[in-house]
């Protein structure tokens, strides 16, 4: 079974021994723009709308040689009965259990209503040390303005400009003054490179301390919930209202002694389907942490079938060099529990199916599952494990060399006028494997030979679950250089 833990941005040894310090407020105060300044990252979706953050997300920040955990909340509206802000709510709520200092952020701009003072009596009902950060304060009369948000009774008040960075350090340094310094653990050695150390080289060399899994899709086809079911959490807000996931969510799972972070993206749309400005832009945070990403579960849903969104969104995870694994979700909903009196659904008819519709996949392994139900969640990981192994394979020259030497090229479906000499080839890089070909004549791969010899590969060495790239480079171009 799988071990968990919290998730912090970037990734760091004994990470959860850091103070947290949660932010907190109603909708569009500017809590999301107070975390970007303070990790220096873009790392929570800003924007005019309210209610744009739902999900925790977290980050980390140094001050005075000190770090701490940081963690921003969806705007808090107490007793909402719909049900994204109770959800949003009940998300918060956690962050302001874990947390060891609380900030209030609340906009001086606007008049002081009874949510505000709602959600001061909530916080103020613990031990934990309250900050309160009037946002927004630029220039004399706003900071003066600012003075008059002590009717709420919190002691320490701070005017804040967290879009310019005006006032934020005296804020930081009460909150470092409020929680006692504990000693923070080092950083663990680097061990020795030896020949079975898990060294990966690519186009530069790197150590890979975590894979990183982002889970795509359509909206409403259940990442979210498969993320739960993954990491064993209720770490992201399930709905039925499709888009409810904006910022990328994500969480990490301690699995075979391996770290494996999911990060869950928001459902990628057509742009002509996005509106509002806070959807356009998770859909580009969703491309940016696809990108980033070693390994892409591509999440269909077995009720509607492969649609055309689902085969755009499986290109971009394959022009991207990303390793996939296709997840067809909800399949309880179409066999063992079906109930619009239609026989079962077919396996081995839909694989058929969504093969036609995603020929350039050919190389993803499918699973069948239920988030909601758990079912075959334990297959997931282990073939994230394997994917991610096979996406860091190398072939050695002599390996290739000798490859070649089986091959009848004269088998591959190329036009005479296409065809090239192979003279040798090796593998230049991994995450995706990349081999060079050094050919008679410098022209571009037909893509029948391409396909051809990326079916010979794959038949000798494998590399399930993850593109091949290729690149050509004639042998008297190699001379003139």
């Amino acid at each position: 079974m799988p071990t968990y833990r919290r998730s912090v941005i970037p990734a760091r040894p004994a990470a959860r021994a850091l103070p947290l310090v949660a932010i907190v407020g109603r909708p569009n105060v500017g809590k999301s723009t107070l975390f970007n300044r303070l990790t220096g990252t873009r790392r929570s979706i800003v924007g005019d709308e309210p209610g744009i953050t739902r999900d925790r997300i977290y980050g980390e920040y140094d001050w005075g040689g000190r770090t701490f955990r940081l963690v921003d909340t969806g705007g808090i509206v107490p007793d909402d009965p719909e049900l994204i802000p109770t959800e949003i709510f009940n998300q918060a709520r956690v962050a302001l259990d874990e947390a060891d200092a609380l900030v209030l952020v609340v906009d001086v701009r606007t008049e002081l209503a009874s949510p505000d003072y709602d959600l001061v009596r909530m916080l103020q009902r613990g031990t934990k040390p309250v900050f309160l950060a009037v946002n927004k304060a630029e220039g004399d009369a706003m900071t003066l303005a600012a003075e008059n948000f002590r009717r709420l009774g919190i002691r320490h008040v701070f005017p804040i400009s967290a879009e310019h960075g005006l006032g934020i350090g005296d804020l930081l340094d009460a909150i470092a003054d409020a929680i006692p310094a504990t000693a923070e653990p080092a950083e663990p050695e680097p061990a020795a490179e030896t020949e079975t150390s898990a060294v990966h080289r690519t186009h530069g060399e790197f150590e890979q301390h975590e894979i990183s899994i982002a889970i795509i899709g359509r909206p409403n086809v259940g990442k979210s919930t498969l993320l739960n079911a993954l990491t064993g959490t209720s770490r992201a807000i399930v709905s039925p209202i499709a888009g409810t996931t904006r910022d990328a969510v994500d969480e990490v799972v301690e699995y075979q002694g391996t770290q494996l972070r999911f990060v869950d993206t928001a459902g990628i749309r057509r742009k002509g389907k996005t509106h509002l400005m806070a959807e356009k832009l998770s859909v580009v945070m969703a491309r940016r942490h696809l990108e980033a990403a070693d390994v892409a579960l591509l999440v269909i849903d077995a009720t509607e079938g492969v649609t055309a969104s689902d085969a755009t969104i499986g290109g971009y995870a394959h022009e991207s060099g990303r390793s996939v694994i296709i997840l067809v979700n909800k399949w309880d909903a179409v066999t063992t529990g079906r109930t619009d009196g239609r026989p079962p659904a077919d396996r081995e008819i839909f694989e058929q199916q969504l093969r036609r519709a995603l020929k350039y996949l050919s190389y993803a392994p499918v699973i069948f599952l239920s988030a909601r139900e758990g079912t075959n969640i334990a297959r997931v990981l282990n073939e994230v494990m394997s994917v991610a192994a096979e996406r860091r394979k190398r072939v050695t020259t002599g390996q290739m060399n000798r490859f070649l030497d089986t091959i009848d090229f004269q088998r591959a479906p190329v036009p005479m006028s296409k065809r090239i000499r192979i003279f040798y080839m090796t593998q230049a890089a991994v995450a995706p494997p990349t081999f060079v070909l050094f050919t008679d004549r410098d022209v571009r791969l037909h893509f029948a030979f391409e396909r051809f010899l990326e079916n010979q590969i794959r038949e000798s060495f494998g590399f399930k679950g993850t593109p091949i790239w290729f690149k050509v480079k004639a042998r008297n171009a190699e001379k003139e250089e």
